[in-house]
């Protein structure tokens, strides 16, 4: 039985003790106004104090109630949250990528859903780096992905898949979903179906499975034939996304 008061207090630790045993001081958190994001920066909040986080918003063509979202778990938690608008990088990168030659719509697709948390995860390393050192005290990147989601791959290489310490890769969702009840996460937040904000899609419509099934199939419980060959699919495409295959002479 998973204990979520019990696992927040474990992590509020290993938090603490990582940050004292590599004489770091504040973290940087993208703050997407969902769950995920959310539950990081209270656990955050709690183990280093809310003068030691830093969140970020980073709309990029994005819907203004992920926004108001974002803003409304600063304000919960206390934290300083800074908005970085990058629509405007965004469209100048994609105009000179235009300027290449014709593309269609559906040629650009994915390279721009992918591009965005590319952009993002820049921005968090420029705001760690900038305020470590207007700061004088060390910031790292804290990342939000959850077990369910890094199983399927369902993240951006070197996107939001990269960050330098990841409190949630070990919970699935319904665990991370436990623990932001634990830590009283604003349930606007906490039960909004979860989504990229990027695709129009919910996560569980792109990826044509649902949480509960990946948490099932890691567990080894009983699964449709059909549910389970695409989770086997999903997991196996995606390894590469581990790891950087290097040849050694």
């Amino acid at each position: 039985m998973f204990d979520a008061e019990k696992e927040k207090v474990k992590i509020v630790k290993y938090i603490r003790d990582y940050f004292k045993a590599n004489h770091l001081d504040g973290v940087v958190i993208g703050i997407s106004g969902g769950k995920d994001s959310g539950v990081v920066a209270g656990l955050f909040t709690e183990a280093l104090g809310k003068e030691n986080v830093l969140g970020v918003s980073m709309p990029c063509h994005s819907r203004q109630s992920d926004y108001l979202d974002a803003l409304s778990v600063a304000s919960f938690y206390g934290f300083e949250i800074v908005t970085i608008d990058l629509a405007s990088t965004f469209d100048n990168f994609t105009d000179k990528i235009s300027q290449l030659g014709e593309f269609s719509v559906e040629q650009l697709h994915n390279s721009n859903i992918n591009f965005k948390p590319r952009l993002r995860m820049a921005t968090l390393y420029y705001l760690a780096a900038l305020y470590s050192s207007i700061k004088h005290k060390t910031y790292i990147v804290a990342g939000t992905s959850n077990k369910c989601e890094s199983f399927v791959g369902y993240f951006t290489k070197w996107g939001d898949g990269v960050s330098d310490i990841n409190v949630l890769g070990d919970l699935t969702v319904e665990e991370v979903v436990k623990i932001g009840e634990v830590l009283h996460l604003p349930k606007e937040v906490l039960y909004k179906v979860p989504d990229d904000g990027l695709s129009g899609q919910s996560d569980e419509e792109k990826l044509g499975v649902s949480y509960q099934d990946i948490t099932k199939y890691m567990n080894g419980e009983y699964l449709a034939k059909d549910i389970q060959e695409k989770i086997s699919t999903l997991h196996k495409n995606s390894l590469h996304k581990f790891g950087i295959p290097t040849y050694k002479k």
